[in-house]
């Protein structure tokens, strides 16, 4: 099928911008891999400290076959991580078994969000993607790679993977997810238990039942939340291996695959006769079809953030426009919770994202010549499977296995994509309205303006927003705080919805890739703290928050009002914060990804 002449004005419009940028990171790059592999070049001391520990010394002296770097985000206060604690020995292993070698090259953070959740150490979390590609950047700096694996699932872990991927993409990079845990308690009942607690109606032990029981092994959370979505993404920008995403953790397919993965590392490298440095692969192709997989399924409103920030580590440059563009082109095909039911298990089962890259490559919706590191886009409409204990890969559904959580192209669940840009007199921001009833599109409301998410609570507990009302949170944004997730703000948002009364939040935060039914018009930028509209607004103000226009406007007249200023005192010390006061200081806007060292 030609590819659509939307996502085609998309794509040209993007490679033109980026010429200025992209040129000169490609020169870069092609210098780098023209050297050939770099251990040849380092002195023997400096050979000698690399190889001192490994009984493969004279094989990687040599140099004549090669030596994967293998980065790791893993530690168990994740559960999506757990099960990376022996993959470095097992990727050592089957690279000697292949008579290559593999180093753990260096290991780099993960916070958990769903532990940080509404905590002060949420406030560090959008600045850890930074840490992790700049400490992904040290363990890669020895130079002693022909290609690196990335071992890293969740929130803030792959977007800063790829940075380095992208930064160092005269190498070879294959990222190896670990999968989801099998489903628990269904995501509805979990959401019940928590509106129930926020009203009062629920004790903390039926809320500790019920989280336990939804999060309960290792493995990826279930929800389609920022996670699943950076999983979803890298098989559209062909970093995973075919139907890598959704295979839960230690089946013998899920072992097949990361056997595969590391093989394939292996056969990319400058050594072989088919070298895909991960610079080439990370094009301006490769970021379309990741934000045609972002509308398609109704993913999170994280990878606005970080889609530009992956992109700008590759010289290209991203906009608000691009994905406002390409939601229009994209009907939504998938209904998975918080935008439906289903959990990423249900999915999986229901053909997933084999089918849903069939669709889209039929309906000229996605790059099909984009390069990946199986060959073209086209091999990610396959699926693996086990024939007789070997790993081999068929053509996916043709046809959805339940209509209810993935459909086709043709007869989508809306015509357009699940996120939407707006634009107006209160700035620039982002809702995802996948999961948003039509009838709440348009809120307008009163605004009730906050400084922070404790406030809200205090004042829902009061009884002082059970009306219509605009939630507006300022000061919430990346020079402000960190730019948060207010997740937790979800559940009295949602009982005040729930109650008939029209709610939406406004912020220059960030929302988690869980929240959804209430619609939130979030990113806002310029944020408070740098002067933006929301520093000007005040309780009583008439906001409206138009999806289907893709306006956000305050109806009163702004000028001649002093802004606000908020006491950010206390978000600077406690829990690391005073360590990350140089990110704060630096960082740019939402609009550009919220960047700090890109």
């Amino acid at each position: 099928m030609p590819l659509d002449p939307r996502i085609r004005a998309v794509t040209d419009r993007i490679r033109a911008r980026s010429d200025g940028t992209r040129g000169p990171y490609l020169d870069r790059m092609r210098a780098a891999a023209a050297d050939g592999p770099v251990r040849a070049h380092l002195s023997c001391g400096n050979q000698a400290h690399a190889y001192a520990a490994m009984p493969d010394k004279a094989a990687m002296a040599e140099g004549r076959a090669p030596n994967l770097g293998i980065v790791s985000a893993y530690n168990d206060m994740l559960s999506a991580h757990q099960p990376y604690e022996e993959w470095p020995r097992r990727i050592r292993d089957l690279a000697r078994a292949r008579g290559a070698t593999a180093q753990m090259a260096g290991g780099v953070p993960a916070m958990c969000d769903g532990v940080t959740q509404g905590q002060p150490g949420m406030e560090l979390s959008l600045f850890s993607r930074d840490v992790i590609a700049m400490a992904a950047g040290v363990a890669l700096s020895h130079n002693c790679f022909d290609s690196a694996v990335y071992l890293g699932i969740c929130d803030k872990i792959v977007p800063g993977l790829v940075i380095a991927a992208a930064t160092f993409g005269h190498l070879p990079a294959v990222f190896l997810p670990a999968g989801p845990m099998p489903s628990g308690l269904p995501n509805d009942e979990k959401a019940a238990v928590r509106n129930r607690f926020a009203e009062g109606k629920a004790d903390r032990a039926e809320l500790m039942r019920a989280e336990m029981a939804s999060y309960h092994s290792p493995g990826t959370c279930t929800f389609y939340g920022t996670a699943n979505t950076n999983q979803m993404l890298m098989e559209f920008m062909g970093l995973h291996l075919p139907g890598a995403s959704f295979v839960n953790p230690g089946t013998p397919l899920r072992d097949a695959l990361t056997e595969a993965g590391v093989a394939r590392a292996l056969e990319i490298t400058a050594l072989g006769n088919d070298h895909r440095p991960a610079g080439e692969i990370l094009d301006e192709r490769a970021f379309v079809n990741g934000m045609v997989g972002l509308m398609a399924t109704g993913g999170s409103t994280n990878l606005v953030l970080h889609l530009p920030a992956m992109a700008k580590a590759a010289g290209i440059v991203l906009t608000p426009q691009d994905f406002a563009d390409v939601s229009a082109a994209v009907p939504l095909m998938a209904k998975v919770y918080p935008n439906g039911l289903a959990d990423v298990n249900h999915f999986h089962a229901a053909g997933g994202l084999q089918f849903l890259i069939g669709q889209l490559l039929d309906a000229g919706l996605l790059h099909a010549d984009a390069k990946t590191i199986m060959g073209d886009l086209s091999a990610y409409a396959r699926e693996p499977v086990l024939q007789d204990g070997a790993l081999e890969w068929r053509d996916g559904p043709a046809e959805t296995q339940n209509d209810r959580i993935v459909r086709p192209a043709s007869d989508p669940f809306a015509p357009t994509g699940g996120l939407r840009e707006l634009k107006g007199t209160l700035g620039t921001g982002v809702i995802k309205v996948s999961a948003v009833a039509p009838e709440r599109h348009v809120i307008e409301a009163p605004a009730a303006v906050f400084h922070d998410q404790l406030s809200v609570k205090e004042a829902f507990a009061r009884g002082d927003l059970n009306r219509d009302v605009v939630v507006v949170v300022r000061f919430q944004g990346p020079a402000a705080n960190g730019m948060p997730e207010l997740h937790s703000l979800t559940p009295p948002l949602s009982v005040l919805q729930g109650r008939g009364h029209r709610v939406a939040l406004v912020t220059d935060g960030r929302m988690s890739g869980a929240s959804g039914k209430v619609p939130a018009a979030i990113h806002v930028s310029p944020e408070a703290a740098k002067g933006g509209p929301l520093a000007l607004l005040r309780d009583g103000d008439i906001v409206r928050v138009d999806a289907d226009k893709g306006t956000l406007d305050v109806l009163a007249d702004l000028s001649g009002r002093a802004p606000a200023e908020a006491d950010l005192g206390p978000n600077r010390h406690g829990v690391g914060r005073e360590l990350f006061d140089v990110f704060r200081r630096n960082v740019g806007d939402a609009t550009a990804g919220a960047g700090s060292c890109v």
